[in-house]
């Protein structure tokens, strides 16, 4: 077999779950040069459904028949449609598959960390060894298979302990850290007993939970027990360090891709593979703390971490500055390259839907998360410190440019402005997108900024429309009276200054009001448009017509000569009898016609000289009135 590809759906990179799990992913690929494309999203962040259309655009994006195998992490998505049409896609694929911590797929291989007897471990403890009989549970999201199972033991526990299950003591979390705040809220709201424990379904909503509880005056663990589940770092090393559940999260990704890849090897495996997760008691529920980290390595680690995000937001800072001043699209790119090397990667692909500029209707959402762009541009490819660009490349190569080693990890993550999916980018080869807490802010700057841009540049369209529809008269596509003007005031005072002859042209249609009451108002229309095309086909490089209003017209001429009134009148008539012969109307379009010529001199204005074109025009159609009276004598 060649070089491996294997995809990972993940929805979250900014949890230490995702976190861990991945780098055990990782690890395996790189030891064994295997490609690993993540396909994430951070849906439910900014309680959005509009939002989350737009971030769960990637995964309609995956295209599996690309790829040899896929781990799907399915217990880091809360919608279960999601979920479901994503395996519906893998399953159409006809590749192989590990998902995580769920059996409701029997035709994959999953793998996963029991939960549930962990998690019921944890409860007994505190109901049997610290005396709890009240006991709060903040849960995470039930449609989540780990989620489901904690809060089941939870449920079991309570049972087996013979203790009173109040549904107002439940509140239903969504493992994020905010939960914990909210929670305390609601159960302060519900006016019932204060709990002897509040139980949490992972360590970011339990270290929320204690710092609110002490916000308002009560300790942990003296007045409330206080758990976790996860043992992440910050659980620890907080004061009080939490009790929690420690979970062999690394080895879980490993694993997963081990067993993938002797799938792909023709090696059978066990459809289910079950690791242990271990309760860790400590000071949040009363017991001592004997799983801190060694002070200097967390006292080092925070700092790194510290110094590591100052850098990330000072970057952010002035990608953001940058992209404030953009007013094109290459601005733009320019900015976003100018920090690309500071996300710590190999490469980085900005990639857009073909007509993302191009439309200036705001889009419409996708009909279905299967949909997406079939054309896709790369405007900005950052390679090792090269930049180059792809001009148009099928959306369902994902890539702009395939690779041709292996042993590459990349991360593909939403571009969107609301429900409209805008296009993605892509980050190989650097923990940018697992590491950095402002991952998802980056995502959502670039997302902006090329929203912004496209408005920009259709904002920009339309005022070229508005300063063309305040010159260009809409019936006959010629300048209007302000557009003669704006130019024709330059061309005079050119001529004046070079003291170059010019002629102003003075048309005023016949007969309008004859077709107007006999034939209506559109064919007068018609009539008055190729009247404007006649005078149109009069003018030479050196001149401007206009519509003047209603039915008269103007044409300024500069640089002429003496006669050049007299070419223009034979021009004019020869134009209007092609046309008629043309249109064969039962009317005749006609028109008389006025021209002055002078050397233009100081003193002299525009105004005047249409002045004296009009009362030439007069004359001329006045001339005409009479020939016609003497022809019907």
């Amino acid at each position: 077999m060649g070089i491996i590809n294997i995809a990972v759906v993940v929805s979250g990179l900014d949890e230490e779950y995702q976190y861990n799990i991945i780098r055990g992913i990782n690890q395996y690929a790189r030891e064994r040069k295997i490609n690993v494309s993540y396909f994430a999203a951070f849906g439910g962040m900014v309680d959005s459904r509009r939002f989350d259309i737009g971030e769960y655009s990637i995964y309609s994006l995956t295209d599996f028949t690309k790829f040899d195998g896929a781990l799907v992490m399915t217990n880091t998505f809360g919608d279960a449609k999601i979920r479901g049409r994503i395996m519906d896609r893998v399953r159409a694929a006809g590749i192989p598959a590990v998902v995580f911590e769920t059996k409701d797929y029997p035709d994959f291989h999953d793998i996963s960390i029991d939960n549930f007897s962990v998690m019921k471990a944890l409860v007994n403890h505190v109901i049997q060894k610290h005396g709890a009989k009240i006991l709060n549970f903040v849960s995470g999201p039930l449609a989540n298979p780990e989620g489901r199972a904690r809060y089941n033991a939870f449920l079991s526990a309570m049972r087996d302990n013979k203790l009173k299950i109040e549904e107002a003591r439940i509140y239903p979390g969504s493992f994020r850290s905010y939960d914990g705040i909210r929670a305390v809220e609601d159960f302060v709201a519900s006016g019932l007993p204060m709990p002897d424990a509040i139980i949490c379904s992972n360590d970011s909503m339990a270290l929320t939970v204690i710092s609110s509880l002490e916000k308002l005056g009560y300790r942990v663990p003296d007045d409330i027990i206080v758990t976790g589940f996860d043992n992440t770092s910050n659980a620890r090393n907080s004061f009080p360090a939490l009790t929690t559940v420690s979970r062999p999260l690394f080895d879980s990704g490993y694993q997963a891709m081990e067993i993938l890849c002797k799938l792909l090897n023709g090696t059978e495996q066990p459809v289910s593979t079950v690791l242990n997760a271990t309760p860790v008691f400590s000071e949040s529920c009363g017991c001592t703390a004997e799983h801190s980290d060694n002070l200097g390595e967390y006292t080092k680690s925070a700092y790194r971490r510290m110094e590591t995000t100052n850098t990330n937001i000072h970057m952010l800072n002035r990608l953001t500055a940058g992209l404030a001043e953009a007013e094109t699209a290459d601005e733009c790119f320019d900015a976003i390259e100018s920090v690309i090397k500071d996300l710590g990667c190999e490469k980085f692909c900005l990639c857009l839907t073909k007509d993302w500029e191009s439309s200036f209707q705001a889009g419409t959402p996708l009909p279905d998360p299967s949909d997406y762009a079939e054309r896709m541009t790369a405007p900005l490819i950052w390679d090792r410190g090269r930049r180059r660009s792809v001009a148009l490349f099928p959306s369902s190569n994902m890539f702009p440019e395939p690779f041709e080693t292996g042993g590459n990890v990349s991360y593909f993550l939403p571009l969107h402005f609301g429900e409209r999916c805008l296009g993605y980018y892509i980050i190989t080869n650097s923990d940018f997108p697992i590491s950095s807490l402002i991952c998802h802010t980056l995502t959502l700057t670039l997302s902006n900024s090329v929203e912004n841009i496209r408005k920009l540049f259709h904002i920009n369209n339309a005022m070229d429309e508005l300063n063309r529809l305040y010159v260009i008269d809409p019936l006959c596509n010629i300048y209007n009276r302000n557009g003669f003007f704006n130019i024709a005031d330059d061309m005079f005072r050119d001529s004046i200054a070079q003291h170059r002859r010019v002629m102003l042209s003075f048309i005023d249609m016949d007969g309008l009001k004859y077709i107007n009451d006999n034939y209506g108002h559109n064919e007068g229309d018609f009539a008055i448009q190729r009247l404007a095309g006649v005078i149109q086909d009069c003018c030479n490089k050196n001149s401007i017509c206009a519509r003047f209003g209603g039915d008269e017209f103007l044409i300024l001429s500069v640089n002429v000569d003496r006669n050049d009134d007299i070419a223009l009148a034979k021009k004019f008539a020869g134009a209007l009898q092609a046309v008629n012969d043309l249109i064969r109307k039962p009317y005749a379009v006609s028109a008389s016609l006025g021209s002055v010529v002078i050397l233009a001199e100081e003193g002299d204005s525009l105004y005047s000289i249409i002045k004296q074109a009009d009362e030439k025009m007069y004359e001329i159609k006045k001339q005409k009135k009479r020939a016609r009276r003497s022809e019907k004598i």
